[in-house]
């Protein structure tokens, strides 16, 4: 499967665009995993779930295919940088105590990636994938968001985006389920400046850049300010995590 990479050219505006997973998501997964040796994080774009991780464990293997991307991301004590695809891990077998896949599952192929997981991970380690569906903010920026979302980017998103808007529900996931997930979300305070570099970080904003020369959160930005107020004010932006995680067979199987 050929590698689409859709943001290596704006690697260090996409990193700073971003919004941050909550620690409760990576309080949860450490508690989930039986060991805390080696967490594996593949698709690790700048590095943001790769950081997180290591807070909890002793060592995280970080991957990207973009070695933009890769370059952007910090360096870390505890954290290995490295650009390979997400299907071919340079791990040894049954290494890691943990494999995460954030925001990035869509991307793959995955029922390689699946099989190369199951290869790395010890026998009854975790595997967890998660996405993030559309922001919130207020009804009225909402409504404003909803048309550079739907109307004007809606060709120009790529299709594997429908996997997220489906909280990757109908993706292969060979791996004994866990139950009981808690419900996350994300919260991030910005400025209405802030907001609109995330909308602008989007693959589909950038496509529709490249192709029509015009920036389409630009074109909608007097509506954006109308329905946010004071730009310098901070406003609460949050997103719905999706989560699928299970577990390696056990030894014995």
């Amino acid at each position: 499967m050929e590698f689409k990479d859709h943001f290596s050219g704006h690697a260090t505006d996409y990193a700073s665009a971003r919004p941050t997973y909550p620690r409760e998501l990576f309080q949860w997964l450490a508690d989930q995993s039986r060991q805390h040796g080696l967490a594996c994080d593949v698709g690790c774009g700048n590095g943001q779930a790769s950081l997180a991780l290591a807070q909890w464990f002793d060592q995280v293997h970080a991957s990207d295919a973009s070695a933009a991307q890769v370059a952007a991301a910090p360096e870390h004590p505890r954290v290995t940088w490295h650009v390979e695809s997400a299907e071919r891990c340079s791990l040894q077998t049954h290494t890691a105590d943990l494999v995460t896949a954030a925001q990035c599952y869509h991307w793959f192929d995955q029922e390689r990636f699946c099989l190369e997981a199951l290869r790395v991970l010890k026998p009854g380690g975790l595997c967890a994938l998660w996405c993030y569906g559309r922001s919130r903010v207020d009804p009225d920026v909402d409504t404003v968001f909803d048309v550079l979302y739907d109307d004007r980017l809606g060709a120009y998103w790529p299709p594997e985006r429908r996997h997220v808007e489906d909280g990757y529900r109908h993706l292969p996931f060979p791996f004994e389920a866990v139950g009981d997930i808690p419900r996350f979300r994300m919260r991030q305070p910005w400025t209405q400046a802030q907001y609109l570099a995330y909308l602008r970080s989007w693959s589909a904003s950038q496509r529709y850049l490249a192709e029509t020369g015009r920036d389409a959160v630009t074109e909608l930005e007097l509506r954006f300010a109308e329905a946010w107020g004071d730009p310098g004010s901070v406003r609460e932006v949050s997103w719905p995590l999706s989560i699928r995680a299970g577990r390696a067979p056990p030894a014995d199987l």
